[in-house]
């Protein structure tokens, strides 16, 4: 980092194209995109760049305070998302008899073109500006000399016809550059990729992350590019096995299949009354936290390892492991403050594509919602070597509620060496159209007289199906449901998810 001479030194010399100049603390574009034309380095200097905050043009400074806040607005513009592929900055504040300076030093990035929101700063002598299609080429070409990673490298047994050209038009390119100048931009497909990443023009082909992202058929270059999902019954993998599922093909597909299956098949809610009048909703695993932690592992996985990423669920946990241990800078005593992307440019597409909020803060968001949610905190595995393994315990608060039985456990999770009892899972009889129609029109006035209806026609009925039918949300169903079987109205058999209910006495109704 500069020292308080040097500072002094750049503040006499007039602004020049690594150094900048103001006295706003609230321009954050200004200052994204000074910091983003300071990465690119357009004159390949190798020099870092300059932003002083609290100076005026002349290099007079302009007596401003510099606070915490300040502090931590300028910091977080590395880790929000914005720029990208992520600069390399430090941030410092020194105090003179005039007043504080802010000042942000910036590495010239080894990946560029640099991106602020979809559009690629330069700055040519003193002034800033978006770099022209030659200029974007020269940083393009700066960056195939710089590559090291295996999402960066040439994939050279394949061509274009092995990406999913229409998918990357339709999906990711809107996103990952700026409307006004997509809408302009005429190059050829080939070099529009070659600016992101994922096109290599010495050799032709697209490179291993657009394969990973957008190919037709990624595994028959990358063998283990997929997530296996298995649920046994029990403690371990010895148990029966109840459902597996695998989720293959681009990441750009996979990652919706993902999520959606998380939503609906994992993160399974309840609604627990906590007084007359106020419920409380408990995931058996809170969603978001589930889902971020297999996207890092499909983020940060080793794409080189023929093993699967392993998304296993036990009767008291779910266990995730991907291929590639720790990377880079990160070790055991400084995760997760410190943060390394062994595919930088899958990172930045899945944060282009939504999957990836903030970098370097997940970890800590996750553990705080497992807590809240009666999960505690996801136990990390470090001692592999070759790969990364995360534990996320089932929710406690979910079997207080009384509700692990309707799953088919006999013991309340918590307890490893007390055996889990699970039903095998029974096939559920869809609903038909005619029946529901007809049951539609029932005459009977109450929600769970229309509930005791469906499952007359059907035992086998689902929760979805129930709330489609009745026009009434999940949780509202969950909440009917509960409330029939405490009334003793009605019970269950085996799972949840494949189940049988059985009416045990009607409702009675004026």
């Amino acid at each position: 980092m500069i020292t308080k001479e040097g500072l002094q030194q750049l503040l006499a010399n007039t602004e020049s194209f690594h150094v900048e100049r103001t006295i706003s603390k609230t321009d954050t574009d200004k200052f994204c995109q000074a910091i983003c034309a300071f990465s690119n380095d357009l004159p390949n200097s190798r020099k870092n760049g300059y932003l002083i905050l609290g100076a005026q043009d002349n290099g007079e400074l302009s007596g401003m305070k510099v606070d915490d806040t300040l502090l931590i607005k300028m910091t977080n513009i590395r880790t929000d998302g914005n720029i990208l592929p992520q600069p390399i900055m430090n941030v410092a504040k020194f105090s003179f008899d005039k007043g504080d300076a802010l000042v942000v030093e910036v590495q010239p990035s080894d990946i560029p073109p640099v991106r602020y929101r979809g559009r690629v700063w330069v700055r040519v002598g003193p002034r800033k500006s978006f770099a022209s299609p030659s200029e974007e080429k020269i940083l393009t070409e700066r960056r195939l000399s710089n590559i090291h990673t295996l999402d960066a490298m040439p994939c050279t047994k394949t061509t274009l016809e092995d990406l999913d050209i229409a998918l990357i038009k339709k999906e990711y390119l809107p996103q990952a550059i700026d409307e006004d100048i997509l809408r302009e931009d005429t190059r050829p497909i080939e070099e529009q990729l070659a600016s992101l990443g994922f096109y290599d023009l010495n050799y032709h082909c697209p490179t291993y992350g657009a394969i990973i992202l957008f190919g037709k058929n990624p595994e028959r270059y990358l063998p283990g590019a997929y997530v296996q999902y298995v649920r046994f019954q029990g403690l371990g993998r010895a148990g029966e096995i109840l459902n597996e599922f695998k989720f293959a093909g681009c990441l750009c597909k996979m990652l919706v299949k993902m999520d959606n299956f998380i939503e609906t098949a994992i993160a399974v809610k309840r609604p627990i009354p906590v007084s007359v009048l106020r419920e409380e909703t408990v995931s058996k695993y809170p969603y978001w936290a589930t889902r971020e932690l297999l996207m890092n592992a499909v983020m940060h996985r080793d794409y080189e390892s023929n093993a699967p990423v392993q998304f296993y669920e036990y009767d008291d946990r779910i266990e995730i492991l991907n291929a590639g241990n720790l990377y880079g800078k990160v070790a055991p005593d400084n995760f997760p403050n410190v943060s390394d992307y062994r595919n930088p440019f899958i990172a930045d597409a899945m944060k282009v594509l939504g999957y990836v909020n903030r970098f370097s803060r997940g970890i800590s968001r996750v553990q705080h919602e497992l807590k809240e949610n009666g999960n505690g905190e996801a136990a990390f595995d470090f001692s592999l070597i070759t790969a990364f393994k995360v534990i996320e315990h089932i929710s406690e608060k979910y079997f207080e509620a009384g509700f692990g039985s309707e799953e088919g456990e006999t013991t309340p999770i918590g307890d490893a060496t007390t055996p889990i009892t699970t039903p095998k899972e029974k096939k559920t009889t869809p609903i038909d159209g005619d029946t529901a129609q007809r049951m539609g029109s029932t005459t009977q006035s109450t929600t769970q007289n229309k509930i005791l209806e469906y499952i007359r026609n059907n035992p086998f009925i689902t929760r979805v199906e129930l709330a489609e039918a009745l026009n009434i949300t999940i949780d509202g169903v969950k909440y009917q449901l509960q409330n029939m079987r405490k009334d003793g109205l009605i019970t269950h058999e085996g799972k949840s998810r494949g189940g049988k209910w059985i009416i045990l006495k009607e409702v009675i109704t004026s």
